[in-house]
């Protein structure tokens, strides 16, 4: 099931970086052959960003895909790596934490409130806010049940590298 979810997320963030190139596009064409420009433009990039960029963050953790440097962790015998995989998961976990509840603070804030962008459109400010919600909330339970599976991999004997994916859910 959380796969599913996140191959949503993926498709919707695909489909973010696309909503984008169009806008920036007409957004160009309209201010070089018009002298003019798509209303709020600039709003709506930035909010298309947070989606291209949250969204996909569970699928990448699943995958193991994200930015290592492993010039020392390549040094260390496969128990080393293990326990370093199993401390970087966990401390993603703790620095996700804040960063949901920071979330849930503005995303409340942002529904209570019916805050709006000043601009000619005066758009809402809550999808923003609910969509990096969601994409950082799907990250922590990926990252949970990653940890649980490594662990209990570990515990096995099993080494982490070839364990692949996160578990299927």
């Amino acid at each position: 099931m959380l796969r599913r979810v996140e191959r949503l997320l993926v498709d919707l963030s695909v489909v973010s970086v696309l909503g984008l190139g169009f806008l920036i596009t007409l957004s160009v064409i309209l201010r070089a052959v018009f002298n003019s420009g798509v209303p709020d433009a600039i709003v709506m990039v930035r909010e298309l960003m947070v989606a291209a960029v949250i969204l996909p963050l569970a699928a990448t953790t699943a995958q193991r895909a994200h930015i290592v440097v492993e010039f020392v962790s390549n040094r260390l015998p496969p128990r080393g790596r293990d326990a370093l995989i199993v401390f970087g998961t966990f401390f993603g976990l703790l620095a996700l934490a804040p960063l949901i509840w920071a979330g849930w603070r503005e995303m409340t804030h942002a529904l209570t409130s019916g805050g709006y962008f000043f601009g000619d459109l005066n758009l809402p400010k809550w999808p923003g806010r609910v969509i990096f919600l969601i994409g950082i909330s799907f990250c922590w339970i990926r990252l949970a049940l990653m940890l649980v599976h490594d662990l209990s991999a570990m515990r096995r004997g099993e080494p982490l590298a070839e364990t692949g994916h996160g578990p299927e859910v």
